[in-house]
Parts: C-alpha cells; sequence; structure tokens
C-alpha cells in the first residue's frame, strides 16, 4: 500500500460550496464521503485526484427518518452500521438493513456510507439490489438544482452513473409500502464476511392471504454491468400463488435473463446456475419471514 500523492483538500459547510467548488476547480476532483471507496483507491489502484471535498461537514446528509407520508429518507452519509442496526428499517424492511450488515466488517461498516455505496457504483453492492427492489429514488443536487431518479436508472455501467461533475448525491428516498410487503436478500461469496458478492439477488412482493404474489421485485447484484430486475422472472409469479415450483421456475428464467462475466471469482456459467438457485431461496425465504438469527440466515442462505 503506497502514500498518496499530495492532493488539496476543501471542506465545505453546504451543498452549494461543495457544488461550486467543483465547478471552480475543473476535473480531478473526487467527494470524500466515508472513504472506505476511496482510499483504497488513491493507496492500491492508482488513482490520484487533483483534489478531495470533504462533505461531512455539510448539515442534513446524515441520518434516517420517516416522513408524513410514509416514505423514508436516508442521507447519504448515514453508515451501514446505522442502516443495519436501524430500529425504524429492521421493522418496515428487514432486508435492507440485512444488505447493510453484509457489507464489509463492522469497522466498514461504522466509516461506510449509503450514498458513497451507490456513487460508487459497483455492480456488486449489497445494499443496491434491496433498495431497487423497495423502488427507491437518488435525490441529487447540483448547480442547476435538484432533481431526483429512480435508482433503477441511477446507474449506467460499473463505476458510472448519472451524475455530473458537479451533482452530489443527497438522499435515498424508499416511497410507502404496504403492510403486506415480504422481501429477502441473499448474497453469495466465498467467506461468509469481508467479500464481495459474486451475486447478489433482492426479492420484494405483497403477500395476500392466498399467498398470492403482487408488485414483485427480483433485483441481481453483480451479474451484469448494473444491478438489473429480472422482469420476465418478475412477470412469472405476478398475481400468482407462491409454490416451490413456481419459485423454482423464476429462478431459473432470472437465470437466463442475467449478464454475468466470467472473471477471476467465478465464471458466468457459475454466476448463472447460482442466480437460479438463490432467487429460488429468496423467494421462499421472504415468504416464510425475517429470520431470527445470524445462524437461521446462514443455513436458509445455503
Amino acid at each position: 500500500m503506497k502514500r498518496t500523492e499530495p492532493f488539496d483538500f476543501y471542506q465545505p459547510a453546504s451543498l452549494a460550496e461543495a457544488s461550486r467548488l467543483l465547478t471552480e476547480h475543473g476535473p480531478g476532483g473526487r467527494f470524500l464521503a466515508g472513504g472506505t471507496d476511496l482510499v483504497i483507491a488513491m493507496k492500491e489502484k492508482g488513482l490520484v485526484p487533483k483534489y478531495i471535498v470533504d462533505l461531512k461537514r455539510v448539515p442534513g446528509l446524515r441520518g434516517i427518518r420517516e416522513n408524513g407520508d410514509g416514505s423514508i429518507a436516508l442521507g447519504a452519509l448515514t453508515t451501514m452500521y446505522e442502516i443495519e442496526t436501524s430500529p425504524l428499517i429492521k421493522q418496515k424492511f428487514h432486508f435492507l438493513a440485512q444488505s447493510a450488515a453484509e457489507v464489509g466488517s463492522i469497522q466498514i461498516r461504522h466509516r461506510a456510507t449509503i450514498g458513497g455505496n451507490m456513487a460508487n457504483a459497483t455492480p456488486s453492492a449489497d445494499t443496491a439490489p434491496a433498495l431497487i427492489a423497495l423502488d427507491a429514488a437518488a435525490k441529487i443536487a447540483g448547480a442547476a438544482g435538484a432533481r431526483a431518479i429512480a435508482l433503477e436508472d441511477f446507474f449506467t455501467g460499473p463505476g458510472l452513473s448519472v451524475l455530473t461533475a458537479d451533482e452530489i448525491l443527497i438522499e435515498i428516498t424508499i416511497p410507502p409500502h404496504a403492510p403486506n410487503l415480504v422481501g429477502e436478500y441473499i448474497k453469495f461469496s466465498p467467506r461468509e464476511m469481508m467479500d464481495l458478492a459474486y451475486v447478489g439477488v433482492a426479492v420484494a412482493y405483497r403477500l395476500d392471504s392466498q399467498k398470492r404474489c403482487a408488485g414483485v421485485r427480483i433485483v441481481l447484484g453483480a451479474v451484469a454491468p448494473t444491478p438489473m430486475r429480472a422482469k420476465r422472472a418478475e412477470a412469472v409469479l405476478e398475481g400468482q400463488p407462491l409454490s416451490e415450483a413456481l419459485a423454482q421456475k423464476a429462478g431459473q428464467i432470472a437465470a437466463e435473463e442475467a449478464k454475468p462475466i466470467s472473471d477471476v471469482r467465478s465464471s458466468a456459467d457459475y454466476r448463472r446456475a447460482m442466480v437460479g438457485t438463490m432467487t429460488q431461496r429468496a423467494l421462499l425465504n421472504a415468504a416464510a419471514g425475517p429470520a431470527k438469527s445470524w445462524y437461521d440466515r446462514r443455513e436458509r442462505r445455503y
């Protein structure tokens, strides 16, 4: 791990100041949130930023709140640990808390932020599939003003997003959901902790008293250039009573929809096979309800 090259460092006190710094100083700048990706890139991957804009002094970018309409806002500087342990998130969307708990180590989760995780746009990001399954939106601010975009459309490629040079991701908003929403996130990696997802699957759907599925979302991570919805698999489940056979069929279709590559971590064929198996398990696990312990989660995963 090498020393970083010299760079200028700024700590703005407002979003307007942060945006202005990038406009004034031009290309070569980077925003700093938790730093768990940026610092590694600088020390191990050859990234040499001209300057860094630290966002931690900008007010209003951290915290979890429930709005009057029932939506939930996650400030961009909210840490993974805060999402993992939030009583509100665990009560409403346990599988989102579950996905945050899959990120790195406990030390990393105390530093890594939800905004940084999204802005880094890694295809294997653990929280992205769960948030997309919840129809979350990204709130963005820049010199031209504020805008919102569905998180599903936020990512454009590995390490790429719709953010322009002077824009800042300031919030993730989750819309209100019905009380009968169920969901699950399953990650496959060689180690149970502190490893990137080789495959990640998040599912969310409403389940009625006859076990019929509605509003189905199946989102795959690490098997395409961006997190992707398996829309044909979703359609198979829509309005149908959930069964093992139907979950298996949906898994097979999701595997067909996946677009994995072969790399040092896994072959494309193995990833595709895991998509099928993990989608089936996630759908059935969601209907069974949240796991009661880490041991139960492990057993249900495999």
